[in-house]
């Protein structure tokens, strides 16, 4: 045993049971599939530590520690003594999967004994076989009739599917097929569906109590997470639990965004077209035979239209989003004051409301009632969040209209907390509650955690920070193009172009090239492509079409493949192996302050006396920088360069902050392109 709980119910010997587990010559190095690693083993016996004295962490483990195996043995043993759930949040897909198929298996194997893990999705990812039977059963009063056969494909699908979940649908539905059998919290409960035991979130529920261990992600665990649960609370999402946040640099924006406000005009509509489309004649209305009151949900919507209209002239009084001359105004619009336009939809969807309300209460069908009553929920969400937005209600949040362009531009009203710290403090590290977060980028000079700790209100947890076991000094060589104009330089495009082919050229391809913009990006791609048509490369360039994982999975297929990405290639993103054997950055990764919460961000910081550039912009961008530069070496085995072309880190005074992210990989400087054949 690692650890058996004493009379006192401190887990004694669970920490000297981490740490003889993991030695060289502990029960785990039994298993062909474990190598010591000493970062690993005090990774563990922190993480052990942690547990026993139920406190919080942030620990920084490099590439090739295993932290996952460091947070997962003491965890699991952990939870099987004290009877807490351990909860596991990623933010990648990716790490979900892996935790799911390899590591938790794997941990099982090496400690000889069964565990009980499962995934938790959203609800609204489950499929629901209440709805779905009722949904057949009034298709022609709901859908059309290429919405009905979706809904047969839906339906034949569900015959055979375990998992019961979208990802494992082999067509994407439409938002409005979906949104009819998906799980919803008036309509999927345990009353209604948990009798049958053939509901997919109701067995996922079911499973989620019972397992020791549950894995899900940032952006669910932060929807259900209570900001205001008591001091005293043992648990975050169950009564007793606690949790380890692996990917923990993203927590700051992930929080951000889930406790913040969202309402779109599209979103709007979909709602109401779900209780009565006017152009198809179908919803929840005629399958009531309330078709009386359609006239209501019309003028809601007409109301709607015009809502948004007055929001978008608001924002561009002399109609610049209309005119496709000149420079695009940009995505997001930062709201300043309250009341940006008379508030016309609160009242009329309060009053379709009470109409909806009225057909569930006469009616004696209980699936149509939970179907009524769920329209009428998502209808109060919409006016609240109207409401909310235009009266600014909350002081210490940013508020901003996001646009959508397409054939026709949509408006997303959106708000979010300036400083996240200040909620996250008290819901996560007050109390007796574990908080355990862990990445292989949380520190930003020095070997320091304190910024990322500031920023998600962690000052008093522990922390750790252990550097990567691979030889970096030999399997990684890094340049940097000094001779480079700076960005903002006329010449720097045309240097740029020339720099990454002649660069690709020396190394053979096999190369991340990693932007910071997507105009930067599109200025070299077609340069790029011929010069990969003519050594017979494989190009990929994101935008082109593909989705972010079939990009990756072609050029891990190829042999001399070329990736060109922005902001989603720089994280999260694993091609060991000789795939990817060079990544390229074109600029120091700094965040533009063009977004309104980047400028909220920025601004708080100076109003508190502080450097918003030095306490802010340089480290988020040191942060992802250190995770683009990552993207190279991912195994012990694996070999490759860097290049730099932003000579920013020679020719001013922080570009030191970044090349010290660099040790102890040797850094050599490069006058000129030409310098790169004598090398």
């Amino acid at each position: 045993m690692i650890g058996i709980a004493d009379g006192s119910g401190a887990y004694v010997d669970l920490i000297d049971g981490t740490f003889s587990a993991f030695a060289e010559g502990g029960i785990l190095s039994k298993s062909k599939q474990f190598q010591y690693r000493p970062q690993q083993q005090a990774l563990a016996t922190e993480i052990s530590k942690t547990l026993v004295n139920q406190q919080s962490l942030v620990a920084e483990a490099g590439t090739g520690v295993g932290k996952s195996l460091a947070y997962l043995i003491p965890s699991i043993k952990y939870a099987m003594e004290s009877g807490k759930k351990c909860l596991l949040s990623t933010h990648t897909i990716n790490l979900q999967e892996q935790l799911l198929h390899k590591d938790l298996p794997l941990a099982a194997r090496l400690l000889g004994q069964p565990i009980s893990y499962t995934l938790l999705k959203g609800r609204q990812n489950y499929l629901c076989p209440l709805r779905l039977k009722r949904a057949l059963q009034g298709k022609g009063d709901i859908f059309t009739s290429t919405e009905v056969a979706e809904l047969k494909r839906i339906y034949d699908w569900s015959l055979e599917t375990e998992d019961g979940t979208l990802s494992d649908l082999d067509f994407k539905p439409s938002y409005k097929v979906w949104s009819q059998v998906c799980s919803e919290p008036d309509l999927c409960t345990q009353r209604r569906c948990g009798p049958t035991g053939k509901c997919h979130y109701q067995e996922a529920r079911k499973r989620a109590n019972d397992a020791q261990v549950v894995i899900l992600n940032h952006n669910l665990f932060f929807s259900l997470l209570d900001l205001n649960q008591a001091e005293d609370s043992e648990g975050y999402l169950f009564q007793r639990d606690f949790i380890v946040f692996d990917e923990a640099h993203t927590l700051e924006n992930v929080a951000a965004k889930q406790l913040g406000l969202r309402v779109s005009a599209a979103g709007a509509k979909m709602e109401l077209n779900k209780i009565y489309n006017p152009r198809t004649r179908k919803g929840i209305l005629k399958s009531a035979e309330r078709l009386d009151i359609a006239e209501s949900v019309e003028k809601v919507g007409d109301l709607t239209g015009e809502f948004f209209d007055n929001v978008m002239q608001a924002l561009f009084p002399n109609g610049e989003h209309l005119n496709p001359q000149g420079q695009r105004p940009p995505n997001e619009i930062r709201v300043h004051q309250a009341d940006l336009v008379p508030n016309t939809l609160t009242a009329p969807i309060q009053k379709l409301r009470l109409e909806l309300s009225e057909i569930s209460e006469n009616s004696e069908n209980e699936m149509l009632q939970a179907e009524v009553n769920d329209a009428v929920r998502r209808l109060g969400e919409i006016s609240d969040g109207v409401a909310q937005f235009l009266n600014m209600e909350d002081e210490e949040a940013v508020y901003w209209a996001e646009l959508s362009r397409g054939e026709f531009t949509s408006v997303t009203l959106r708000s979010a907390p300036v400083n996240v710290a200040a909620r996250l403090r008290h819901a996560l590290f007050s109390g007796g509650r574990t908080a355990i977060m862990t990445s292989a980028t949380l520190s930003v000079s020095g070997g320091s955690v304190d910024y990322f700790k500031r920023r998600v209100g962690a000052e008093h947890a522990g922390e750790l920070v252990v550097g990567s076991p691979f030889n970096l000094a030999a399997q990684m060589e890094t340049y940097v193009a000094g001779g480079m104009p700076e960005p903002r330089s006329p010449q720097y495009q045309a240097e740029m172009t020339e720099w990454i082919c002649s660069f690709l050229q020396y190394c053979g391809g096999r190369a991340f090239v990693l932007f910071t913009s997507y105009r930067d990006m599109m200025s070299v791609s077609e340069q790029v492509q011929r010069i990969c048509t003519l050594n017979g490369w494989e190009c990929f360039v994101q935008g082109a079409g593909s989705s972010r994982q079939v990009m990756l999975q072609g050029f891990r297929n190829a042999e001399n493949g070329v990736l060109l990405g922005t902001d989603s290639f720089w994280t999260g993103v694993d091609v060991p192996g000789e795939a990817l054997s060079n990544v390229i950055i074109a600029r120091l990764p700094f965040e533009v302050p063009s977004h309104p919460v980047i400028q909220a961000r920025l601004e708080d910081i100076q109003s508190g006396g502080g450097n918003s550039f030095m306490d802010y912009s340089l480290p988020e961008a040191v942060l992802k920088f250190r995770q683009g530069v990552g993207r190279l070496i991912r195994s012990e085995n694996d070999r490759g360069k860097v290049l730099i072309l932003d000579s920013r880190v020679v020719s001013k005074k922080y570009g030191e902050t970044f090349l010290q992210c660099l040790s102890p990989s040797p850094v050599k400087h490069l006058r000129s392109i030409r310098d790169l054949g004598r090398r």
